[in-house]
């Protein structure tokens, strides 16, 4: 178990969550999975308690804490990507996997995970700064998976 890791609450999915990840992701493995020893309030014995896994080199720990604390906005993981290709099969495979879309980038596992699948070229445009930036934002706003050829046109303007 690493020094620190990021902790995540799911209802009952953690196991499942982390196998797709793992499928989905480099350098992504499920590390061990803890089961229940016994009854108690939430979960029957036996039942999945926590699944350590890596996901991209970042520790994680998925508890099936049940349903009383839900996922916002405020927690993501932002996945940078190379190109139009990556961030298509990111983006597929959360959102094709019982996902939904959201704008800017955004979209959410079937979990309520939320993920920012950003190409290098937009964050390259956002540094650009000035109007270059400004026309790559407006046309970011645009979107919800992030279209690198119309960034890269929007910047060259």
């Amino acid at each position: 178990m690493a020094k620190n890791s990021v902790c995540i609450w799911y209802d009952s999915g953690a196991e499942e969550a982390a196998n797709f990840y793992a499928k989905t992701f480099p350098d992504t493995r499920v590390l061990a999975v803890s089961r229940a020893p016994s009854d108690n309030p939430s979960t029957p014995a036996g039942a999945v308690l926590t699944v350590e896994f890596t996901l991209m080199g970042i520790a994680c720990i998925g508890l099936n804490g049940g349903p009383a604390f839900k996922h916002s906005e405020a927690f993501s993981f932002q996945i940078a990507t190379d190109d139009q290709a990556e961030t298509d099969r990111y983006w597929d495979a959360i959102v094709g996997n019982g996902g939904e879309e959201s704008m800017c980038g955004w979209c959410k596992d079937k979990w309520g995970i939320s993920w920012q699948i950003t190409p290098r070229a937009l964050s390259r445009a956002m540094e650009a700064g000035g109007d270059p930036a400004k026309r790559a934002f407006e046309a970011m706003m645009t979107m919800k998976k992030i279209d690198v050829a119309a960034i890269e046109a929007a910047l060259r303007g």
